[in-house]
């Protein structure tokens, strides 16, 4: 999908949001995590049988930025999301599931996309959700005034897509020219009520957000700053009552405390860092699922910063010889079966991923060397981290460790999760050179030109480079494969010279589930979100 998660990953986020995965209506399973497969040909054992009622607790590390989809980029505001609001449709494995939609058909001239949705779907207030609410969320995205940073994924080729309605549940897509990428961009869609928002002057900073109105598997139920978000289950959701009475998310973040909770069964859900999971598996009360969410793991160069320094192509490539790409992620993933290698901006899952491209990578001299000859000494580099996120706290003591072996001094600022999250988004921020960070972008690379072209909506390096724009519209717009192929394997290319980060790895995501619940692979595991459909899960 193209949301997007950044910074404490992830996002996701990613694209936020953040990524194109997986869908169901809870039939299909084809995505199921291995491990979990139920016995007697599909159907649960008789002592797995599920049973309606009970309350899933999930950790979290932050508050929630924004419980909106048009707005949520952060890892923590995308899992509750996923619960309060459901899309019109998932795609996994390239094979598209519907929630809200019915069906997704395409023009024979490929400009107009028809959307139905099924019939009889409802707000958590009661009100019936329509083509109106479709339309008004795409406008309301592409209202300049509205600032969604999801806007720019629905301009093509300078010029913004169209939502018409046609009758109540149906609505036409209409986009000014043929765009191959325009489905891995809808995916991302989750309505929000054109009744709750039609008279919000600023949706994202509306006091609506605070008691929001969904149509997904749980309604809202109450929130406490820094303790939980609890939402309760919404008996008419179109895929059949959810088993469980409530989720809560628990905000947890001390990552060791949250541990603590884990073990003493206070937590049902949570992720894991590497260095955590040989402690929860000896409890043999987790299943431990490792799984990969299309998610690269970077060091950002932050090019805003009041230094400047960091502009200069020269240094940027320096500061990445310093470093060494498999000690990076033997130090903050543990070991291979965490994270593979990353050197291309795409993630691997990406369509036209390559990892064939120029890396600048463990070699001290010539990162001295180069320092040198852009008339760099004395540098001092500040790296923000979140505080209790295991991976970046590693990342961060690495790069200060070899950074230092080059003449480079670093200062590692350690930030409360929210915290970190608003700073590292800041497209304005100058006063911090270094962070690491993660996002989840989904199957179709055009989703990553909010990320790199110059004036994306998510471009928090403040890279530029007028190349590498002019080869994102030439993608968005191919509608021979085979070119589009092409096109993307040059702006990886050309991206990987300039360094405007530090690839470190392809990761898997780890979260242990209380093996208390069942259900798991109709609930699917999903990037960023854990689950992809909630309603699914249920107490054995």
């Amino acid at each position: 999908m193209r949301k997007s998660y950044f910074g404490a990953v992830v996002l996701l986020s990613f694209s936020l949001l953040l990524s194109a995965c997986g869908g169901n209506n809870g039939n299909n399973t084809g995505n199921a995590p291995s491990g979990n497969a139920p016995a007697n040909n599909g159907q649960p054992a008789a002592s797995d049988q599920p049973k309606d009622g009970g309350n899933l607790i999930i950790a979290v590390q932050a508050d929630p930025v924004v419980l909106n989809p048009n707005y949520a980029g952060d890892r923590v505001s995308l899992t509750i999301d996923q619960a309060l609001y459901a899309p019109l449709f998932q795609v996994d494995n390239g094979k598209k599931t519907f929630y809200l939609a019915d069906s997704l058909d395409l023009s024979a001239d490929k400009l107009t996309y028809t959307l139905k949705l099924k019939s009889g779907l409802t707000w958590h207030d009661g009100e019936k959700l329509t083509a109106d609410d479709v339309v008004f969320t795409i406008d309301k995205i592409l209202d300049e005034k509205q600032n969604s940073f999801l806007r720019g994924n629905f301009i093509i080729g300078g010029k913004p897509i169209q939502a018409v309605k046609v009758d109540d549940l149906t609505v036409e897509f209409k986009l000014p020219q043929v765009a191959p990428a325009f489905e891995a961009t809808l995916v991302q869609v989750s309505p929000i009520p054109k009744h709750i928002f039609e008279n919000e002057t600023d949706i994202e900073k509306s006091t609506k957000n605070a008691a929001p109105v969904g149509s997904g598997p749980f309604k809202f139920k109450e929130y406490k700053t820094g303790e939980y978000v609890t939402l309760d289950r919404f008996d008419n959701y179109f895929g059949g009552k959810p088993h469980l009475d409530s989720i809560t998310y628990r905000i947890a973040k001390d990552t060791n405390a949250a541990n603590l909770a884990l073990q003493n069964g206070e937590i049902n859900v949570k992720y894991l860092d590497p260095q955590d999971v040989a402690t929860i598996q000896a409890t043999n009360n987790f299943d431990i699922q490792p799984y990969s969410e299309g998610r690269l793991s970077y060091l950002m160069f932050n090019e805003n910063s009041e230094t400047g320094v960091l502009k200069n192509k020269e240094v940027r490539q320096a500061l990445s010889y310093a470093l060494n790409r498999d000690e990076l992620i033997s130090t903050a993933y543990m070991s291979g079966d965490f994270a593979d290698p990353a050197k291309s901006i795409l993630a691997s899952d990406n369509i036209y991923f390559t990892n064939d491209v120029a890396s600048f990578d463990n070699d001290t001299a010539k990162a001295k060397e180069m320092l040198q000859a852009a008339g760099v000494s004395n540098l001092k580099l500040r790296f923000i981290t979140s505080s209790g996120n295991k991976s970046q706290e590693a990342i961060a003591l690495y790069v200060q460790q070899k950074l230092k072996e080059v003449g480079v001094d670093v200062q590692i600022n350690a930030m409360d999760a929210s915290a970190y999250s608003v700073k590292f988004s800041d497209t304005k921020a100058k006063d911090f050179e270094l962070a690491a960070g993660g996002y989840i972008m989904g199957y179709d690379p055009d989703a990553y030109s909010i990320l790199y072209t110059t004036n994306g909506d998510a471009n928090y390096f403040h890279y530029s480079n007028k190349e590498v724009d002019n080869l994102f519209q030439q993608g968005a717009s191919e509608g021979d494969d085979a070119k589009r192929g092409e096109i993307y394997k040059k702006l990886q290319e050309l991206a990987a010279e300039d360094a405007p980060v530090y690839p470190i790895a392809y990761t898997k995501t780890i979260v242990a589930i209380d093996k208390k619940f069942g259900g798991l692979d109709q609930a699917i595991l999903k990037p960023v979100v854990i689950f992809e459909d909630p309603s699914k899960i249920y107490l054995k």
